[in-house]
């Protein structure tokens, strides 16, 4: 029996495709595909740079040229010195920064201590521990100005719900914010209220990483509570503490929103008014843009040489 052949026409047909591996690209095809990409992430890049150029170095360069020009009868012209050599020699030069100064201090009692201990507290809970973390980030999520007149609402001499407090413990009312006495801590008050959530979850989060096995060899050495905070807590979470305390200086020292809306900026005696505000009232209350942007000069170098000494400091500390 003879074995079957094939047609010419399937013998001689030609075969199409490749049963082994494809070829790589070539050079200009993987050329052209790198340049697409690099063009892609450089686009992005160079948007992000523009607007981060346009709203903070462009506004950061012209505060610089303002404080040394001035603006009379629509025509500008350098002035040197003078608008700084003005802004150091007005009264309310220093009472502002002694305003200042005495809100970060009292921000920092109330601002960076109650959201540590608040995060240790809610580390401690085994259950519901969503909801609390919920309930102490909800200030932050609220308008500021909504927080501010809720508790310019609060400290209200006649129906505001702190003095009610009083009365039921029969104690004599208070003139909250037309007191120069209690303006200013009413302010830190309602700042410490607004602005704590978001520190107290970043310390949470920082207990929740420090290892268990250190809470139970200090429980072994018979440390107490107290003792375990400030051998085991405090150490482990040095670093967030540090930061934290750099950033919230510098945030206390650019307030505006709760003196400007509580005690309507200055306050009784000008005890609430802030380097900030003063800003604000050199610009749009004297139309003096010339002093403003000095004034502002001289809270960005205060700044920037307090960060530089403490971020020093902190060196040589971990070395």
């Amino acid at each position: 029996m003879s074995a079957p052949t094939l047609s010419p026409s399937k013998a001689t047909r030609p075969r199409h495709g490749h049963a082994g591996p494809t070829r790589p690209n070539s050079a200009r095809e993987e050329f052209l595909r790198t340049l697409r990409r690099n063009i892609s992430a450089h686009g992005f890049l160079i948007g992000a740079v523009l607007c981060f150029s346009f709203f903070s170095w462009y506004p950061m360069v012209r505060e610089f040229i303002l404080a040394f020009q001035k603006t009379e009868n629509g025509k500008t012209t350098w002035a040197g010195w003078s608008n700084l050599s003005y802004v150091v020699n007005d009264p309310a030069f220093w009472q502002a920064w002694r305003n200042t100064l005495l809100f970060s201090a009292l921000a920092l009692v109330f601002g960076f201590a109650i959201p540590f201990v608040v995060a240790v507290v809610l580390n401690e809970f085994r259950h519901g521990q969503g909801y609390l973390r919920l309930l102490v980030y909800l200030p932050v999520m609220l308008p500021p100005v909504a927080s501010v007149l809720l508790f310019k609402y609060f400290y209200d001499p006649g129906y505001g719900l702190f003095n009610r407090i009083l009365e039921i413990f029969h104690l004599p009312p208070q003139q909250w914010l037309q007191d120069t006495d209690t303006a200013m801590l009413s302010v830190v008050i309602a700042a410490t209220w607004m602005n704590m959530g978001g520190a107290t979850l970043i310390y949470l989060a920082a207990l929740q990483g420090i290892p268990g096995e250190l809470y139970e060899a200090a429980e072994l050495d018979g440390a107490g509570l107290l003792r375990k905070i400030w051998h085991v807590t405090i150490p482990q979470t040095r670093l967030i503490l540090s930061l934290l305390l750099l950033m919230q200086i510098i945030a206390t020292m650019q307030v505006f929103t709760e003196p400007f809306l509580l005690t309507n900026g200055a306050g009784p005696e000008g005890s609430t008014t802030t380097v900030v505000y003063l800003i604000y009232q050199y610009a749009f209350n004297f139309n003096n843009y010339g002093s403003a942007a000095a004034l502002g000069l001289v809270l960005l170098v205060v700044l920037a040489g307090f960060s530089a000494v403490y971020v020093r400091l902190s060196r040589n500390s971990e070395d």
